[in-house]
């Protein structure tokens, strides 16, 4: 995600065509060979350790916002990704670039959630939803 920010960041601010045109070609690789699989397979895989761990998936209202928010952040991209093909057909082909918009605010959004789902995953703050209340009055009475 950092490599896609900084090629966009260079795809507004820079003065040099080429440059321009290369970083579009560049952020169509990132976004489709990395950034999207990875998105996919943190959505299948933190389902998956949530299922398998004491937090469980419906728990904790942390784990619901994480996952909530990776689903969101996942959808957006893959509908952005052909907004992202486009943009680098029309850098090619186009004469000067420059001119072509900025998936910026989109880059900085999906960083911004990365940020978000690593505090979730840190601080796990405190709150349990009422499934996971009864799962827990179920295994105190058990005990």
């Amino acid at each position: 995600m950092a490599a896609y920010v900084v090629l966009d960041i260079t795809t507004a601010v820079s003065a040099d065509a080429d440059l321009v045109r290369s970083s579009y070609a560049a952020m169509r690789l990132v976004a489709r060979n990395a950034i999207a699989p990875l998105a996919v397979a943190s959505v299948l895989i933190g389902t998956v350790t949530a299922l398998s761990t004491p937090w469980g998936l419906v728990r904790h209202y942390w784990v619901l916002a994480k996952l909530a928010i990776t689903l969101i952040a996942t959808g957006v991209l893959l509908l952005e990704l052909s907004t992202i093909d486009r943009l680098a057909v029309a850098a090619r082909a186009a004469a000067d670039p420059r001119v072509l918009p900025s998936t910026l605010p989109h880059s900085v959004g999906g960083l911004v959630v990365l940020l978000i789902a690593l505090l979730l995953s840190t601080y796990k703050p405190r709150g349990v939803t009422r499934y996971g209340w009864r799962r827990q009055q179920a295994q105190r009475a058990s005990r």
